[in-house]
């Protein structure tokens, strides 16, 4: 019984955990999402919140368990139910808001994309953070390496420079964030179909990657929801139980 209890704990730490990290994290496309959108970083401290919400449910549902204390497992089962009822609802916006989301994804990385600026100091996490990117799912732009034809250094360099974090040559990886300038000169018009870079877009292999980590994803959710309900029932059938006692044979004083 207690087990479940401290389940509830440990789960709640790794939930805290996992929302500081969206804050701290500085060197992945989530550091990118957070920097760029309002929205994630609200849903940071959320998590957060959540987090230290059902660690200390775990400990007042423990509390009420080995007190037999009604109202503490009541508390207990109303948060637990608050907060099961506000996943499956975030669960069913992020579905039905699918595409939106995926616009307002696009927009953040095209303008990241256009003023991109390896001077820029204000800005050099972020872009650090694409670079890494770039780099580790091996794609360039979100939906191509044309989208890198719109950012404005690379405009008034006649397209002739590319971002390294971008190219297939190892040489140039070892630049890890600035624009690479092409070996020879090209004859006529020269667009990105003349770099040395990932034809790819990032955005494909984003998705790909939800698509390689959707068992994983969608078993810890339910491993989530399941641990929950099993704390919701263990603390209502407590409550019935400590209802139920025969209190006219406790002896009187």
């Amino acid at each position: 019984m207690y087990v479940l209890f401290l389940l509830f704990q440990i789960l709640g730490a790794v939930i805290l955990g996992f929302g500081v990290w969206i804050l701290a994290d500085k060197t992945s496309f989530i550091a990118v999402l957070q920097m760029s959108s309002p929205s994630l970083k609200t849903g940071a401290y959320i998590l957060i919140g959540v987090g230290a919400l059902t660690m200390l449910m775990g400990f007042l549902g423990c509390l009420g368990a080995v007190n037999e204390i009604r109202c503490l497992l009541g508390l207990y089962f109303t948060c637990l139910m608050i907060i099961l009822i506000t996943q499956v609802a975030a669960g069913l916006v992020i579905y039905f808001q699918k595409e939106t989301l995926k616009e307002e994804l696009s927009q953040i990385v095209k303008d990241l994309i256009e003023n991109y600026d390896p001077l820029n100091e204000d800005e050099k996490n972020l872009q650090d953070a694409w670079d890494y990117v770039q780099t580790q799912i091996t794609c360039c732009g979100w939906t191509g390496a044309k989208d890198w034809e719109d950012n404005k250094i690379i405009i008034s360099q006649n397209m002739t420079q590319y971002p390294c974090s971008c190219s297939n040559r190892s040489e140039d990886l070892e630049e890890e964030s600035d624009f690479c300038h092409l070996d020879e000169p090209v004859n006529g018009t020269v667009s990105s179909n003349n770099w040395p870079v990932h034809e790819q877009g990032c955005m494909d292999g984003v998705e790909q990657w939800l698509k390689d980590n959707l068992g994983v994803i969608l078993g810890v959710c339910t491993g989530v929801a399941v641990i929950e309900l099993l704390g919701m029932i263990l603390s209502i059938s407590l409550c019935k139980n400590i209802h139920s006692e025969d209190y006219t044979k406790v002896p009187k004083s």
